[in-house]
């Protein structure tokens, strides 16, 4: 049995895909302290379209981290909460942050020292 995190059908390759988008984890990020309604994800999280934050949404509905539950009343209200799976995937998240604030100056010192890539 292989475990090269290349392969398509590897697991750690189905992670990094959803680290890799940058709304996944700030959505799933967003809901750790409890279900909100798209519009109060919206104001928390800032700089995203509506349009990417259904996607977003369905996207880790999809993959099983985060649920969609009607709200009772009218008109029809949905809020979005994380899954107990998705609550798992929080601690790579803040892992990965916390990487970001001990190393990004860092990385942002090499991005103004490197020469623009070539075509």
């Amino acid at each position: 049995m292989t475990t090269n995190a290349f392969l398509a059908d590897c697991r750690a390759r189905l992670a990094f895909d959803l680290l890799s988008n940058t709304w996944n984890a700030v959505v799933l990020w967003a809901l750790r302290d409890g279900p909100l309604r798209p519009v109060e994800l919206r104001e928390r999280i800032g700089g995203i379209s509506s349009k990417v934050l259904t996607e977003t949404l369905r996207r880790l509905q999809f993959n099983g981290l985060v649920e969609r539950r009607p709200l009772p009343g009218a008109p029809p209200r949905v809020e979005y909460r994380l899954t107990g799976l998705g609550r798992t995937f929080l601690a790579p998240i803040d892992a990965v942050g916390a990487w970001a604030f001990e190393h990004g100056d860092e990385v942002m010192a090499a991005q103004e020292r490197g020469e623009a890539p070539t075509p």
